[in-house]
């Protein structure tokens, strides 16, 4: 069957039957009775046929790692010797096949030494029930003549934390009572140093909504809230999977547990007669609702799997209520669990019974959290420039990775390595170059030949021992600095295009410092070129500066890498060409600065290359970014000053907002999510609708600067700002760039 998600965890009902007589319980005291009807404890033919059943879904599927939960009930009242056939079995039918997660989840009533030696031999990880302190958990947690539980469960966690077992210890999980003080309950888990504790809503639906004393419809969220501030005030001692799944989604990432998010299930319920049923908490909704009519003996996992029941739960966010879809924290809460969206009348298309809570509950932390999440590159250019100088410098270690093997591409490391090591002014050298925007252009190019097998490392080589070689003539060192050319020529990185032989010749040559400038061997000849050398065979990279106190730009028309563009890239520029683009520059910047000081300033920020492109402007007149490091910029050659200068403009806000998502999360693409623009004629993702809004800001002020204002430009930008600010998918950091946008066009508007 095609499409399936496989399961990647089962909860294996080992026994029925519970010890304690919790009035919260979903098994015994909700709608779906069919505990009644079924075997108290599993049978060996069960245990058998379900890892056998595993076995080979994990094997269809190549997973290499399956989770097995064994459950109840009360799962230690199946006995020591029916939970060694458990382990025995489930171990021998993934051995080779993938490795097995084996966990158990206990109330701790019946836990001693006998069931943790036998956790310990085969690895099981024990999670207990426990609500708090012995006042929060004698509220629900009781024996069935009304005596507490809770010292009984204070002996089995202290039990499992003791030094045999310590590494056993999975965490506590906590059923939410905004009954119970909430820091008090926060304060009796953290006593017990769990590896994590779990905050589970009661479940409820529609049909039977949960308590609340208040009548607050957001009771659940002010009680969790506050666990929340005092997880904080105490420093997180404890890692709480309900929060750090939101602080998850909030930054993009996933969700982290099945409660919350849009993640697709990947669980299925073996039952003790070898029934195989939906998620555990659907019996909450109504008798028969985890039915799938499927059993271990007679049904493959796959079939489970393909059961309308289950492929609802894997639809992500077409799985979710309309009004879901339309909400900005879906990606956070998922529609809350999909039990608790049941209503009779429409089945489990509503948002949640906790809706409210999980609205308030998402805000809520993101409000807290908003300043120390949002990625500091989004406010700091100076953070934003190391951290695509760090890039650059991980993708070169990987291309190292994949070529390490090749002679000369390790002979090049070498002389890289020899650069960095001498520090000073030969490790400055080695960052300009690694920092020159190509640099990037050439190690992605490398890395997809290497993967793709279409090249060695001797290609790669090439220019690494060229880039070397940049560096130690910048830096005056001291060291060997031997290049490859082809077609007759090598160009080094920032500093220019060497000429050794005619056109298709290759050979070696070495290059070395002198006082005067550079000197080349090659051969038995030898020539001067560089800074003070007047040779036709050295051609440097030009430079011009937007400015007396900004830095110097390259006008980079040499380098090979430099094809990035999705324009083609003008041939070197004559001396008069090159006088006429510096001149057209300069009017360009002047009319910027002029127009939009403001924008100008943040435009030259990091601007390090100029790439002259063929062809006049496009529709617009806009700069074009390409796949390079976060300096380079292509501008048409053939454009005039106002062209020019928007091209500037727009082109650097396209760079930056480029750079920002190389190394920060503005957004998560993992939801089918599309808006509609005001420029587009169809929906388009956050993606593009981001990327236009951040130019078009820019371009209205441009305009409106320049006698070029567009009637309803600013009200199509506020239009596509709105739309942003509900997108469900936008990080803190992409909420914190929108409402940035907003405050810029708000001063465009005034």
């Amino acid at each position: 069957m095609t499409g399936l998600i496989a399961f990647r965890e089962i909860v294996l009902k080992v026994h029925s039957r519970c010890d304690l007589a919790c009035d919260h319980c979903y098994v015994y005291e909700h709608a779906d009775q069919s505990w009644r009807a079924r075997p108290k404890v599993i049978s060996p033919e069960v245990i058998s046929r379900t890892a056998s059943r595993l076995a080979e879904h994990a094997r269809d599927h190549a997973l290499p790692s399956v989770t097995v939960i064994l459950h109840g009930g009360e799962p230690l009242l199946a006995g020591t010797a029916r939970l060694r056939l458990v382990c025995e079995e489930f171990s021998r039918a993934l051995s080779g096949i993938a490795a097995l997660d084996l966990r158990i989840h206990t109330n701790g009533l019946q836990l001693s030494t006998r069931y943790l030696d036998l956790f310990a031999e085969f690895g099981v990880r024990v999670g207990i029930s426990l609500d708090g302190d012995r006042a929060a958990n004698d509220r629900h947690r009781r024996f069935a003549d009304g005596r507490t539980s809770h010292p009984l469960v204070l002996a089995a966690v202290a039990l499992l934390r003791s030094a045999p077992y310590r590494h056993l210890y999975q965490g506590l999980l906590c059923t939410v009572d905004v009954a119970n003080d909430p820091v008090a309950v926060l304060d009796a888990l953290v006593e017990l140093d769990p590896p994590r504790v779990d905050f589970l809503l009661p479940h409820a639906t529609w049909e039977t909504p949960p308590a609340r004393p208040d009548d607050a419809p957001d009771a659940y969220a002010r009680w969790l809230l506050r666990i929340f501030d005092h997880w904080e005030r105490l420093g997180r001692p404890v890692p709480v999977r309900l929060f750090e799944s939101l602080l998850s989604t909030l930054r993009g990432g996933p969700s982290l547990t099945e409660s919350l998010g849009l993640a697709p299930t990947d669980l299925v319920v073996v039952e003790t007669d070898g029934t195989l049923e939906q998620v555990d908490s659907l019996k909450s909704a109504f008798e028969g609702a985890a039915a799938t009519g499927f059993n271990v003996f007679d049904h493959a996992f796959d079939q489970v799997a393909a059961h309308p029941g289950v492929r609802a739960r894997q639809l992500g966010l077409a799985g979710v209520s309309d009004s879901c879809r339309r909400c900005p924290v879906v990606r956070s809460c998922g529609g809350g669990l999909y039990t608790h969206r049941y209503r009779e009348r429409n089945g489990f298309d509503n948002p949640s019974v906790y809706c409210t809570d999980l609205r308030e509950l998402v805000d809520g932390v993101e409000g807290r959290t908003a300043h120390r999440e949002t990625a500091p590159q989004l406010s700091d250019p100076a953070e934003l420039a190391r951290s695509q100088e760090e890039l650059t410098r991980i993708l070169l270690a990987r291309l190292n990775a994949d070529l390490a093997g090749d002679p000369d591409w390790a002979h090049a490391w070498e002389l890289v390595a020899a650069v960095e090591r001498t520090g000073g002014a030969g490790a400055d050298a080695l960052d300009a170059v690694l920092d020159h925007p190509f640099t990037r252009t050439w190690v992605l190019a490398a890395l997809d030949a290497a993967r793709e097998g279409r090249t060695g490392g001797a290609e790669a080589a090439r220019r690494l021992t060229a880039l070397a070689a940049a560096a130690v003539l910048r830096g005056g060192l001291d060291l060997p600095a031997e290049v490859a050319y082809r077609d007759g020529e090598v160009y080094l990185p920032t500093l220019g295009l060497l000429r050794l032989g005619e056109p298709g010749t290759r050979g070696r040559a070495s290059l070395r410092v002198t006082d005067e400038g550079y000197v080349v061997r090659d051969g038995r000849s030898e020539h001067r070129f560089g800074p003070a050398a007047s040779d036709a065979r050295w051609q440097p990279v030009r430079t011009w500066s937007p400015g007396p106190d900004a830095s110097p730009v390259a006008l980079e028309d040499l380098d090979p890498y430099r094809n990035c563009f999705p324009r083609p890239p003008r041939l070197r520029l004559g001396a008069g060409e090159t006088e006429e683009w510096r001149g057209r520059l300069d009017r360009a910047w002047a009319l910027l600065h002029k127009a939009v000081p403001g924008f100008a300033r943040t435009a030259a920020a990091g601007l390090t290359t100029l790439t002259p492109l063929a062809g006049g402007p496009r529709a617009g007149g806009w700069g074009e970014a390409g796949r390079s490091g976060p300096g380079a910029l292509g501008v048409p050659y053939a454009a005039g000053v106002r062209e020019t200068a928007l091209a500037l403009l727009t082109g650097r806000r396209r760079t930056r907002l480029r750079a920002l998502t190389e190394v920060t999360d503005l957004y998560a693409l993992d939801g089918q999510w599309q808006h509609p623009s005001p420029w587009r004629s169809r929906p388009v993702p956050v993606s593009r609708l981001l990327a236009d809004v951040h130019e078009r800001v820019a371009v209205e002020a441009y305009r409106r600067a320049t006698a070029g204002h567009e009637p309803g430009g600013s009200d199509r930008i506020h239009e596509a700002l709105d739309r942003l600010s509900a997108a469900a998918e936008l990080t803190v950091t992409g909420k914190r760039l929108v409402a940035e946008l907003r405050y810029e066009l708000k001063a465009v508007d005034a």
